[in-house]
């Protein structure tokens, strides 16, 4: 038994020792399915499935891919010097594919730091996979092929606890393993996976940490006498849950987040805000009168420690290679400027290079190629074309060959029509998930807007997959309550069921038919052609 189930346990024998106790507990904490192997073989499973996807052919394109021209020297030179040096070749001349492939590298570095724009997690990430298994296309995607598989089972395992269904969370799992943007960005080497994989885990620590705090004030409330009958209410605000590691470790994953690219930074606002209203709503669901002030003296109280220095910690350990290596662009910029102070003139070197990179990137405004408006992005208006050539040998005069970064458009589609139901459902019910739902779109999603009316930046399709397992949930979510309760009547339930199943045929089908232009099949170009349903899956803005 777990830990977990101890407590569990411990609880509902103090539970049952009082009238009503055991309906308070189980109001502030559900109980989880019962004790089954299935709980973690089912979401193991539909992760081998997922890993099987995305690691069969990985080496294939055998070329450098998209950005990947930037991430896989940055990522050899962290590997060779501890921190980004120059390559030889500039970083858009595709020549350095030769020298990659031909050379294994030997000679692509200089000895000179390299001004880089995104924080180096990521690349360090992908430096490990290089580092196993060479300078080859195998070794560079290894990293994002891993934590792309183990984002399947996060989910699936998070979605679990979400719903109390082992099931559903396995059909999350399985929703995201049959994604097609998961899929490529777990297949390329650039850093946005990273970002979706760290902020996921976040939301993780989080959903822990609150059945943890709603079953400690269920506690605390049956030792102050609660009954627990529905509107009961108790003086005080509550008990001091003191510091909660889970948060903690939540605001170390989100500085991850924002150590691989910096898109991760609005995560901390939201999941911020989302705790605190979670904690307003625990203290008010146990009872007590003046949850505001209890939940200021406890818990708000922790969350510096939890969403500012967790996370810059976090972010800045990230830069150790950087503080470390005398070849570190700007690494001595202070000491020139005149500033010799130890460890001071470092910090400032670091500070005038952040500021640096933040103004590169709210500069970016170039509109060539297959940018894209945010709000086309859940109608899949634009993806990005990451690969294409022409093949020959595909038993067609005409072949085609493409790694096309796009959702499953039966997944994204279908989400529309969900986050409008969980908007509905959190304004009528509040429900806590359709509101998690929603924040975690807002946060991936809305700052976007902003940026592109504001700033006019340069935006991508794919940056949408940080919000992509908020998308999984709201179907998911969904797709339980179309099945009904397990307390439904059995015919209702087994229409339900039916209806979710012939869905996620529907999703696997969409994703098998469109699977060759996502992972760089050589097809006939009639059957390629056929797979592109809008001209601007196609051409690209001019």
């Amino acid at each position: 038994m777990s830990a977990e189930e101890h407590a569990r346990s411990a609880d509902l024998a103090q539970a049952t020792d009082r009238p009503g106790g055991r309906a308070l507990l189980d109001r502030l904490v559900p109980p989880m399915p019962p004790a089954s192997v299935w709980g973690w073989a089912g979401p193991a499973l539909v992760t081998l499935f997922g890993g099987f996807l995305r690691f069969y052919r990985l080496g294939t394109p055998h070329a450098v891919v998209f950005d990947e021209t930037y991430y896989v020297p940055d990522a050899y030179g962290i590997l060779k010097h501890g921190v980004e040096v120059n390559a030889v070749h500039s970083a858009k001349n595709r020549n350095l594919v030769d020298s990659l492939l031909a050379h294994g590298g030997t000679h692509i570095l200089t000895s000179t730091g390299e001004y880089v724009v995104h924080p180096p997690l990521g690349k360090v990430l992908i430096a490990v996979g290089e580092w196993l298994f060479g300078l080859t296309p195998f070794g560079w995607r290894f990293a994002v092929a891993v934590v792309g598989t183990l984002a399947i089972f996060l989910l699936a395992r998070i979605v679990r606890r979400m719903t109390r269904s082992t099931m559903l969370g396995c059909v999350a799992g399985l929703l995201m393993s049959l994604d097609g943007l998961e899929l490529v960005l777990s297949r390329t080497a650039i850093l946005d996976i990273f970002v979706m994989f760290w902020v996921l885990a976040a939301f993780g620590m989080l959903v822990l940490d609150r059945d943890w705090a709603r079953a400690q004030l269920a506690r605390a409330a049956l030792a102050a006498g609660a009954t627990g009958a529905a509107g009961e209410r108790l003086d005080g605000g509550g008990p001091r849950l003191g510091i909660r590691w889970r948060r903690v470790l939540a605001g170390v994953f989100l500085g991850f987040a924002c150590a691989s690219k910096w898109n991760g930074i609005w995560f901390l606002f939201v999941f911020a805000a989302m705790a605190i209203a979670w904690d307003l709503g625990a203290r008010r669901a146990a009872g007590y009168q003046d949850r505001l002030s209890g939940a200021l003296r406890s818990d708000v109280t922790w969350l510096p420690v939890t969403f500012l220095a967790a996370p810059v910690l976090a972010y800045t350990a990230a830069w150790s290679g950087w503080f470390a290596s005398s070849l570190g662009y700007d690494r001595n910029w202070a000491a020139a400027a005149g500033n010799h102070l130890p460890i001071w003139s470092t910090l400032d070197s670091w500070y005038q290079y952040q500021k640096s990179m933040l103004g590169f990137g709210l500069g970016l405004t170039s509109h060539a190629g297959y940018v894209s408006e945010p709000w086309s992005w859940l109608i899949l208006g634009r993806p990005v074309s990451f690969f294409y050539t022409a093949p020959k040998g595909c038993g067609s005069t005409s072949c085609s060959q493409e790694v096309l970064a796009i959702g499953t458009p039966a997944i994204w589609w279908a989400s529309i029509l969900a986050l409008i139901f969980c908007l509905g459902w959190w304004l009528s019910r509040r429900d806590w998930r359709a509101g998690s739902v929603l924040a975690g779109v807002a946060a991936g999603w809305l700052p976007w807007f902003w940026f592109a009316w504001h700033d006019n930046r340069t935006e991508y399709s794919f940056y949408s997959i940080v919000f992509l397992p908020f998308l999984v949930i709201a179907i998911t979510l969904c797709l339980g309550l179309i099945i009904g309760p397990a307390s439904a009547d059995p015919g209702r339930r087994a229409i339900g069921a039916i209806i979710a199943g012939v869905y996620l045929m529907l999703v696997l089908a969409d994703f098998a038919y469109l699977y060759p232009a996502l992972a760089a099949q050589s097809i006939p170009y009639s059957s390629w052609d056929q797979r592109m349903w809008f001209i601007t899956w196609i051409t690209p803005a001019s």
